[in-house]
């Protein structure tokens, strides 16, 4: 039986684990789904949508990331030995990856801008939902999301971005704390004097 958690407990001591410290088990194609669900609930000026999501899992990871080390060779053919296993594990290091791909565009009354943020809410709800099922997840965007090559191979379109990739496992270490800002350096108070 899963422990549920008050909203306020979660937000204040949420975590990303790194995707390479992520395995099996993951979430199934049913987890998936309600995952998708939960994160689509977000802000969105217009009713517009203006975002889509694309599941990679099983080997169809491995060859995606094969793809992925091709490109980054034709890039850089002096690539390490390190860097080379690097890319060919891009997709592979958590049992579930998905894109979440911004189709923001001109509109003739939503600004592109908040399209791109809603894009960005869904790719926190995501996290969030990964979490609120038991799982681990870290949102991600790596070289592949801004070179145009890799788009055709990983399924998205030339007039989409991808606003990043979520990686969906569980957690192979406990997590840990980073630092934070400080109010103080993030927080101005409007009409009062610092």
């Amino acid at each position: 039986m899963k422990t549920e958690i008050k909203l306020v407990d979660y937000l204040s001591s949420r975590r990303s684990i790194p995707a390479f410290q992520m395995g099996e088990p993951g979430p199934d194609r049913g987890e998936i789904e309600e995952m998708l669900k939960l994160a689509s609930r977000v802000p969105d000026h217009g009713k517009l949508a203006p975002w889509r999501f694309i599941v990679y899992r099983g080997e169809e990871r491995v060859r995606i990331s094969a793809e992925l080390l091709r490109l980054a060779l034709e890039a850089k053919p002096d690539l390490s030995d390190e860097m080379i296993e690097v890319e060919r594990t891009r997709l592979t290091r958590t049992p579930v990856v998905i894109a979440v791909v911004s189709t923001a565009a001109p509109h003739f009354k939503i600004p592109e801008w908040e399209q791109v943020m809603s894009a960005g809410a869904v790719c926190l709800n995501l996290l969030m939902a990964a979490n609120a099922l038991g799982y681990s997840s870290n949102w991600l965007s790596e070289w592949f999301c801004f070179d145009e090559r890799a788009w055709p191979v990983l399924g998205v379109k030339p007039n989409e971005k991808i606003a990043g990739f979520i990686h969906i496992g569980t957690a192979q270490v406990p997590p840990f704390e980073r630092p934070r800002p400080e109010l103080a350096d993030i927080v101005t108070w409007a009409g009062e004097a610092s």
